[in-house]
């Protein structure tokens, strides 16, 4: 399927289907314009949402407009948590308000990388002013992992069927750095890149987001620092980056659909994050995930198996996140563990490629919570892989969670003690397939689930007890553990850490 939309929607609810209009345009000149409609998948919440896309006949809008739209937009987290919390706390009132913010264009088809790659990649040239690429006067910068698998090929694909040039960068292994971002940012104004593809995992694709931005906002004479979070200035970006195709090859990070990048500035994982980040284009195959090592099938799908729980659960969420998570929950739990035990099994293959996608968006639009709190800090600390921190924090996170909101939470605000038991009930339901699961079978499935795949406990990433306090200290701080349901004490998160070791 193809899903179109602008930077951002803003959408009150007062009924269950929200119609939002949105344009496509023509692949190819004899194409007729196609209506595309796409349903969300339903959610297990007190209301069903849908949302029909329809295309009009105009052009796909420009980033330009879209700048200008997102300018005079409020896309903070603050508007988007207050007026959740609303909807929290305020059950009775039908008229729920939101935000929602996704790439301009998701492609999702096996094959894609195949048929469509540089067709796809050519109009996102034509449509956002790199024109220059198309005509052999600047190269594409290609953004990948350590691995040359497909940057090559691509690379290859775009010489022969498009007479485009390429620059390539590979990654460093393990998460972008400050350093790598500016060694990429260098090496892409000094070959004078237009247009930014990245594919690869997460490293590839936050390492292209946050290069493209840096282009065109001061380049290598900018410091990072200024846009980064908690450790630097946190500026907004004043000018709109080049344009940036992400082709995601893992099934987990749900980074092309987010507007930030996540990288290690010394031992700290921040982000820098801005709503003109968001790709232009994403092409999802799930066939290229079909050659991932079964250890990072496995971390990526934990990851994004949390990364639909989280939001779920989160102190801010929405009508569409609910219906996201939900399926991508289902969906993982379904076909993870048939990914490793069949890595050619393209219709698993298929579901996990869902389950992140619907975890990218879900977590982009509402937030996360105490597991993804804990794995930047700890990411930074031990370098070990993301997706296996999540794994190893999260049965406990789920655990302590309920316990308090069924007793601190339950005492103070019963009505937001059951709605946060009854979603995580909803979980435990979709994680076992019944309709009676309880949250201590969810915790025990969970449990299964991460030895099946093989992530240890985080002592056997060097985790040690003097490295406890001061990672919940800053963990507090980051934008994640304040989605958390509960509202969780230092002494609390020391806990939770100590029985993850």
């Amino acid at each position: 399927f193809v899903f179109t939309t602008t930077t951002t929607t803003t959408t009150t609810i007062s009924l269950c289907c929200v119609c939002i209009p949105t344009h496509t345009f023509d692949e190819e000149k004899d194409e007729k314009r196609r209506r595309t409609m796409m349903l969300l998948p339903r959610a297990a919440a007190t209301t069903t949402t849908a949302m029909m896309i329809a295309s009009s006949s105009s052009s796909l809008t420009s980033k330009k407009q879209r700048a200008s739209l997102a300018s005079s937009s409020s896309l903070s987290s603050s508007s988007s948590s207050s007026s959740s919390s609303s909807m929290n706390n305020n059950n009775n009132n039908p008229v729920v308000s939101f935000e929602f913010a996704t790439a301009s264009r998701t492609v999702f088809e096996v094959d894609a990388f195949e048929t469509r790659a540089v067709r796809l990649i050519a109009d996102v040239a034509k449509q956002e002013g790199a024109q220059d690429v198309l005509d052999g006067k600047h190269p594409v910068l290609l953004v990948s992992g350590t691995s040359s698998r497909f940057s090559t090929e691509l690379a290859r694909k775009l010489r022969d069927e498009a007479n485009v040039e390429s620059v390539e960068y590979h990654c460093p292994k393990g998460e972008p750095t400050v350093e790598s971002i500016i060694e990429c940012t260098k090496r892409a104004a000094e070959k004078e890149c237009e247009l930014v593809v990245a594919i690869g995992g997460g490293t590839a694709v936050d390492t292209g987001k946050c290069v493209a931005a840096m282009l065109t906002n001061g380049g290598v004479e900018r410091d990072v620092y200024d846009f980064l979070e908690v450790v630097g200035k946190a500026m907004p970006i004043e000018k709109r980056p080049r344009p940036f195709v992400a082709i995601p090859t893992t099934a987990g990070p749900g980074a092309e659909l987010t507007k930030n990048s996540v990288l290690e500035a010394g031992d700290r994982k921040v982000s820098m994050r801005h709503p003109l980040m968001l790709p232009d284009l994403v092409i999802v195959d799930p066939k290229l995930t079909t050659q991932m090592p079964k250890d990072v099938t496995a971390h990526t799908g934990l990851d994004a198996l949390t990364q639909c729980i989280e939001p779920y659960v989160c102190n801010a969420p929405n009508p569409v996140t609910d219906s996201l998570s939900m399926s991508g929950i289902k969906l993982g739990a379904k076909s993870l563990r048939r990914c490793l035990e069949q890595p050619d099994d393209i219709a698993a293959r298929t579901d996990m490629a869902l389950c992140a996608m619907y975890g990218g968006m879900a977590l982009a639009n509402a937030k996360l919570g105490a597991v993804h709190g804990f794995s930047g800090t700890l990411g930074g600390l031990l370098h070990a892989p993301h997706g296996a921190i999540c794994a190893a924090l999260l049965p406990h996170c789920v655990k302590m969670n309920v316990e308090l909101l069924e007793t601190r939470v339950m005492a103070s605000d019963p009505e937001r003690a059951k709605e946060g038991l009854r979603r995580y009930k909803d979980v435990a339901n979709a994680c076992l397939g019944k309709d009676d699961a309880t949250v201590a079978e969810l915790v025990e499935w969970i449990e299964d689930l991460v030895a099946f795949c093989g992530v240890p406990k985080l002592s056997t990433f060097g985790m040690k007890d003097e490295d406890v306090a001061d990672s919940v200290v800053k963990s507090m701080q980051s934008s994640s553990m304040k989605g958390n349901p509960v509202a969780l004490t230092a002494e609390e998160l020391e806990l939770m850490l100590r029985n993850a070791m």
